[in-house]
């Protein structure tokens, strides 16, 4: 058994209900959500604009220090008289009287330089390096940097590569980076190195948030701080052109700024807390306000679902029954809105009225039928028994008087089925029966010019069937294709047919004249009467209006012509078992 689904119609007031909530819930609802995205997006482009230009400033800041400490190395490297005395001495006790005073010098103005932690000169030849550093540089740190340096500056200066570049560059220094300057003046070099945690200790003075962090970066994105915030999933190699959102579910947002002086930039990671820090109460509204009335769409189409539509189709379900002639069920009393019971119940007295008014119409139109019915198969009578006395009439001609004996009896049995024609059926052995005896009487009419057969199965024969139904197109046959010059042969065949879960009794009338014109088969399949040059004949006409009086559209006539010659008329009539 298939699955049935509901008919559905554009038309139809439940899908105009539930499109028309759709479309006043769905718009407010988006419009809702884009203004919670809106809004958020809005404060995340002020907050990144802010602390875009806080770090820009912040960046500002320490190229300008660089660059001033970078003018303090080019100073020594070409106007001090010490460092010049140093690069070429005279003697040693001039080298270390020159080194003494560039010492002495540097430390002095050192506090001047807060963003640098040391200023250095290394003589390669003596291994001699002048380390001069803040005073929070611890002595292990400045241990473990002059170490690394002097190793790094013999490098150098052992190879005939130039220096790394024309700007401060990044060394690792154990788990540290470090940015170094260094120029070469003579047999020395001049420079400065600086932590990357000094460059970075103003930024804790920007809020960004319990879990925000801010770091000095590489070109390739890599940290030079180590810090506690979880870097796995955060990409820092985008470049700082415009911020971004990065990490996990885009929780983070990053701005930066690059250095003019160096190869590195200064980032800031702000988590989306920190940034909507001032709009907790109305993001929360708004999405509170978003999901409720998405929550709230299927409970509204609930409740119209309760209070239209199951009324509603409680009355299209019984309107259906009565459309296909129910007209004794009724729409059953249930809770609903005073509009549908007034509706129920006008609806059932309406339907109280038509069934009453309905089964007197009905009881009429039978009473019509029958007369009706009556009166189309006595149209027949008159027709034969004009034909009836013309056979006669021919037979005392030629002073037959077997033949008119023989005649007679098959008249006299002939009008005795006709008298009691006005039934509405007869068993197919009475109906063959008279057959039989009216094809003994066109025999007789047209000696060796008109043959017969009659095919049945023998658990027809008490099936019933309208009067006079074969006979019609017999006499049909006979009239239209007897002729003088060749013998006519009409055979009848009934058979039980099935198609699906419908049986239906098949009977075929076939003969071997010049078959239907093709007017007569245009009016015949038109359901006109057919008029010729002989006048009208109601033949076949009658047998299809009595059909549709007894059967309705359940039986069918089809008239074609057959191969090679010869009318062929198809009837189908339903079958009904025997009660």
């Amino acid at each position: 058994m298939g699955i049935r689904f509901p008919h559905f119609s554009w038309n139809s007031i439940r899908l105009k209900l539930v499109v028309g909530l759709f479309v006043v819930t769905l718009p407010l609802i988006t419009l809702l959500i884009y203004n919670n995205h809106y809004s958020i997006n809005v404060v995340r482009n002020q907050v990144a604009i802010s602390n875009k230009n806080m770090i820009s400033l912040y960046m500002n800041q320490i190229d300008d220090r660089l660059k001033l400490a970078e003018k303090n190395i080019l100073g020594l490297a070409t106007a001090n008289y010490d460092i010049q005395s140093m690069n070429a001495p005279n003697s040693d006790d001039e080298y270390q009287m020159a080194k003494y005073n560039v010492s002495v010098n540097l430390s002095n103005n050192i506090f001047l330089y807060t963003s640098i932690d040391a200023f250095f000169i290394f003589q390669p030849e003596r291994q001699d390096l002048l380390n001069v550093s803040q005073s929070s540089v611890s002595y292990s740190e400045q241990m473990k940097v002059e170490e690394n340096l002097v190793r790094h500056l013999n490098q150098l200066s052992n190879s005939s590569q130039q220096l790394p570049t024309n700007n401060w560059y990044i060394r690792d220094i154990g788990e540290e980076s470090y940015l170094l300057r260094i120029i070469k003046s003579g047999n020395l070099f001049i420079g400065a190195w600086v932590n990357a945690h000094t460059l970075l200790s103003p930024m804790s003075l920007i809020d960004l948030g319990r879990n925000g962090s801010g770091l000095l970066i590489t070109s390739e994105g890599k940290p030079m701080v180590q810090t506690d915030f979880p870097l796995d999933q955060v990409d820092l190699s985008r470049g700082f052109q415009q911020y971004y959102l990065t990490g996990d579910t885009d929780n983070l947002l990053v701005v930066g700024e690059s250095s003019q002086e160096g190869e590195f930039s200064l980032a800031a990671i702000i988590p989306n807390e920190q940034i909507l820090q001032n709009l907790p109460m109305l993001s929360w509204l708004i999405g509170w306000i978003s999901f409720t009335a998405i929550g709230l769409v299927p409970l509204s189409l609930y409740f119209l679902h309760r209070t239209l539509l199951v009324p509603l189709n409680r009355l299209i379900t019984v309107m259906n029954k009565i459309n296909k002639g129910l007209v004794h069920v009724r729409i059953e009393d249930y809770k609903a809105s005073d509009e549908f019971l007034m509706v129920n119940q006008t609806f059932n007295s309406m339907i109280d009225q038509i069934e009453t008014l309905k089964i007197n119409v009905y009881e009429e139109q039978l009473s019509k039928q029958r007369i009706e019915l009556q009166h189309l198969q006595l149209q027949i009578n008159p027709h034969f028994f004009m034909n009836s006395l013309n056979i006669l009439y021919n037979l005392a001609q030629v002073k037959n008087f077997a033949l008119i004996q023989d005649m007679t009896l098959c008249l006299v049995r002939y009008f005795r089925f006709m008298f009691r024609s006005n039934l509405s059926f007869v068993t197919l052995h009475e109906e063959l029966e008279h057959v039989r005896n009216y094809i003994r009487i066109q025999e007789l009419r047209f000696p060796e010019q008109l043959t017969c057969t009659i095919e049945y199965s023998e658990i027809l024969k008490h099936l019933e069937i309208p009067p006079l139904l074969i006979q019609t197109f017999l006499e049909n046959s006979i009239k239209h294709s007897v002729t003088l010059e060749e013998p006519l042969h009409i055979s009848v065949t009934l058979e039980l047919r099935e198609t699906g879960l419908n049986p239906y009794i098949e009977i075929i009338i076939r003969d071997t004249g010049r078959g239907f014109s093709e007017k007569v088969l245009t009016e015949i399949r038109s359901g006109n009467r057919i008029i010729d040059e002989k006048g009208e004949h109601i033949g076949i006409w009658n047998v299809k209006k009595r059909l549709l009086l007894l059967y309705g559209q359940d039986a069918s006539i089809s008239c074609y012509n057959g191969f090679p010659n010869g009318a062929v008329v198809e009837i189908r009539l339903p079958y009904q078992e025997e009660m």
